[in-house]
């Protein structure tokens, strides 16, 4: 049994930490393979390292004097050092990162400087060999990850190490150059190492435990999700939903390898499984509620638009000249409705009516502004009649207007559409009636 356990920067944030995610990797021997994150933050008042690496190098390419700003940065890595008792020493790679910085080496770089140093702490701390990024982790010319090369040579490398500590976050380009994932990228190498071993479980350790039915932030002390599939956290991260990066998810899932999400915190807690699929019956008849607020609805009528070959193509390519992307399209025999994301479609309002009107030629064009868009996510709907009655029921009686309803063939989610000002108001009546009072 392999596991590949990859800690978020709070499980690293302060020696304290460390010392934590050190005792969850010495206590399973399967635990062979870890990717730390950069440093996060000890408090709500502090910094990430990450976000200081921006602000540092920001100075440098400025031409600016960048020295204090980085000698904190190495006060951060000192401090769990010396409360690791280590005898590691950070200088060389300090001067370096200097000089680096000074050269104007590129963001990308300075910005996965925070995993790579957290890296080599690990890595002395546990005993475990040190595995640069950069040296198995891969992006080609245009700066897509390159999957086949990476897999290879990763896999090669991990065959002749026991135990390694892999820094998160980052790879090389062919010349290489330092190329960073997008920001929570760690999770995504820890999925790649993951594919590569051939793992039998990716551990992603986090401060919370695991997955939750719905937000915290609405939802005082939502029930945690203990089972979930892939296509059902997938469904729930696009809107909204964070614990884990939504791209960490394919690598391991095309190899069959589950991902458990778990506390550093509190490591005895089971936290979530996310699986490729199970017969697990949900404990609820949904797995998870999230959303997103603004969005505007773009109503187009016309009249017997079902017999005009072509009319939705013509439409949607009115948002597609204007490069705006498209959320939702639930339609009717002679109307359809285009969700799109308010920020990005205000400033150019004007000019995709104009290319409705050129290339579609609709009766009518009306615009309904500040939205908000609600996932109700769940395996169970499926086989359980009057899911999306209870949700009208659950809505009506908390006296909020329901803007859009949009299930697809799979069954596996339902999006509706509200106002801004009813999305908590939403989610707490829906999550009230499926998991509080079970109706």
């Amino acid at each position: 049994m392999v596991k590949v356990v990859k800690f978020g920067g709070s499980s690293l944030a302060s020696a304290e930490q460390f010392m934590k995610a050190g005792d969850i990797v010495r206590s399973d021997e399967s635990r062979r393979y870890v990717v730390p994150s950069a440093p996060g933050k000890r408090s709500s008042k502090d910094t990430k390292v990450t976000d200081m690496l921006y602000s540092c190098y920001a100075l440098a390419e400025a031409g600016e004097e960048f020295r204090i700003p980085l000698m904190k940065i190495k006060d951060r890595y000192d401090s769990i050092i010396n409360g690791l008792q280590l005898k590691t020493t950070l200088e060389d790679e300090f001067k370096k990162i200097a000089a680096d910085f000074k050269n104007k080496i590129g963001v990308e770089y300075a910005a996965s400087r925070g995993e790579y140093l957290n890296g080599i702490i690990m890595a002395d701390y546990l005993g475990y060999e040190f595995i640069d990024a950069a040296t198995v982790i891969f992006f080609d010319e245009a700066g897509n990850f390159d999957v086949e090369r990476t897999d290879r040579v990763l896999s090669k490398k991990l065959e002749t190490c026991e135990k390694a500590v892999i820094p998160g976050f980052y790879g090389a380009m062919p010349d290489g150059t330092i190329r960073t994932f997008s920001r929570g990228g760690s999770d995504i190498t820890g999925s790649i190492v993951a594919k590569a071993c051939r793992a039998s479980m990716y551990e992603n350790w986090t401060d919370v435990s695991g997955c939750l039915v719905a937000d915290p932030r609405v939802i005082e002390n939502p029930q945690p999700i203990k089972v979930i599939t892939y296509r059902e956290l997938r469904e729930l991260s696009y809107m909204g939903a964070s614990v884990l990066h939504e791209d960490a998810v394919f690598p391991v899932r095309k190899a069959g390898i589950p991902i458990n999400i778990r506390n550093t915190n509190a490591p005895d807690d089971d936290g979530t499984l996310i699986v490729e699929s199970t017969c697990q019956k949900p404990e609820y008849t949904i797995t998870g509620i999230a959303g997103k607020k603004g969005f505007v609805a773009v109503n187009i009528d016309k009249d017997m638009m079902n017999a005009e070959v072509g009319f939705c193509r013509k439409a949607l390519q009115a948002f597609e000249e204007h490069g705006i992307s498209i959320e939702h399209m639930p339609s009717g025999i002679d109307t359809m409705t285009v969700f799109v994301h308010q920020a990005e479609f205000e400033g150019k309002e004007q000019q995709v009516i104009s290319s409705l009107r050129r290339l579609a030629n609709p009766d009518v064009i009306d615009l309904e502004a500040d939205l908000a868009l609600i996932a109700v996510v769940g395996r169970g709907m499926k086989s359980t009649r009057g899911t999306a009655g209870r949700i009208f029921s659950a809505l009506a009686h908390a006296n909020i207007n329901v803007r859009m309803i949009d299930q697809g063939s799979s069954e596996l989610n339902i999006i509706i559409g509200v106002g801004n000002n009813d999305f908590d108001a939403a989610i707490r009546a829906i999550y009230d009636i499926f998991v509080e009072t079970r109706l």
